[in-house]
């Protein structure tokens, strides 16, 4: 299993995207690279790894790729400039993989903010919901002095409780899915307490055609009031985006709660830890799909979904930490050259 682990990541960094093509790779750059990847005879087929994909334990897959990611991580040295260690939770649906109107594979991930990389990925029964499988993902995570952000379905009271139980903190964004939470939050902005001294922070940034700025303000007025496990501060986070071409303005308002105190959470920590967490959209799912073409993969059977996903996320991780910031080109360079994909997975080929 390692050689065909091994051969399937080589390829994809080389841009072959499915099981198929990986089998061509295995055919097109000859036996000395494949022999250095562990085969002694001829590389696997295309029915052969439809075979093993379909038929591989997928959480034995996850956990040593996750390992991989996780001994990354820890040994990245973290400096002032990246704040609090992150990791956001993180929903996709495969959208190719749905069948005869049943919804395509979703899997619930949990990625570093500062590399990428995917810690931890479980699928979700289309039965269920990313609730009920939440708990699975932190179970596989080191918690303890880590931030863990999320969108507003998973701001549930056990999810927080498990962070704060393990040493962790979290920040959390509240919908409707939790109205009195919303609720009492939002009093707090339209009228605040007397004595409540609240905090602001605000950022600018201009690209890619738009203009946006977003303003956050702090709180620690609901300690002490709300229950709500680990709560030490809430915030209102505004955007205000403006499109440079039409001047077409879009604001958005959403509201959220953090267990980090004051001191580690200050209002420009959290702008950017909110931040971190939406660009895991480009960071991962856009990259996914743009670069690998995973929403457009028709790929259904058994596990190939996730094993196939699983691949991706340690193909582009690999990449980020190699320094890659553009995966396509950087893609097509080890297609040019294949010896730096067996070399960027520790395999040192024999001259």
């Amino acid at each position: 299993m390692p050689a065909i682990l091994s051969l399937a990541c080589c390829a994809m960094l080389c841009g072959y995207r499915s099981y198929s093509a990986i089998a061509e790779w295995g055919r097109n750059y000859g036996a000395r690279l494949v022999q250095a990847l562990g085969f002694t005879h001829n590389p696997p087929c295309a029915a052969t790894l439809h075979t093993v994909f379909r038929h591989v334990d997928r959480d034995t897959v996850e956990a040593k790729l996750g390992a991989w990611a996780e001994g990354i991580v820890v040994s990245t040295p973290v400096t002032p400039s990246m704040g609090e260690p992150a990791v956001a939770l993180d929903g996709k649906t495969l959208r190719g993989s749905h069948k005869q109107g049943a919804p395509g594979a979703h899997l619930l991930s949990a990625l570093s903010h500062h590399l990428g990389l995917t810690l931890a990925q479980q699928a979700v029964d289309d039965k269920t919901n990313e609730i009920t499988q939440v708990e699975t993902v932190l179970r596989q995570l080191v918690l303890r002095g880590r931030v863990v952000t999320m969108d507003a379905l998973l701001t549930q009271r056990h999810v927080a409780q498990t962070i704060v139980d393990e040493g962790g903190d979290y920040v959390m964004i509240v919908k409707d899915n939790q109205p009195q939470l919303r609720a009492d939050i939002e009093l707090v902005f339209a009228l605040p307490p007397a004595g409540d001294r609240q905090e602001t922070a605000r950022t600018v940034d201009i690209g890619h055609g738009r203009i946006e700025q977003r303003n956050i303000t702090t709180s620690e007025a609901l300690v002490g009031y709300s229950d709500w496990p680990g709560l030490a501060q809430v915030f209102e986070l505004g955007r205000h985006v403006i499109t440079q071409k039409t001047t077409e303005e879009r604001v958005e308002v959403v509201y959220g709660l953090t267990s980090l105190n004051p001191e580690r959470g200050t209002p420009e920590q959290l702008l950017d830890l909110v931040r971190g967490h939406w660009q895991i959209e480009n960071k991962s799912h856009w990259v996914r799909d743009v670069t690998f073409d995973e929403d457009r993969s028709q790929v259904r059977c058994g596990n190939i979904p996730q094993v196939m996903a699983a691949l991706r996320n340690t193909t582009i991780g690999l990449l980020r930490w190699a320094g890659y910031t553009n995966i396509a080109a950087a893609c097509r360079r080890f297609a040019a050259q294949p010896d730096l994909a067996l070399t960027l997975i520790g395999i040192k080929l024999e001259n």
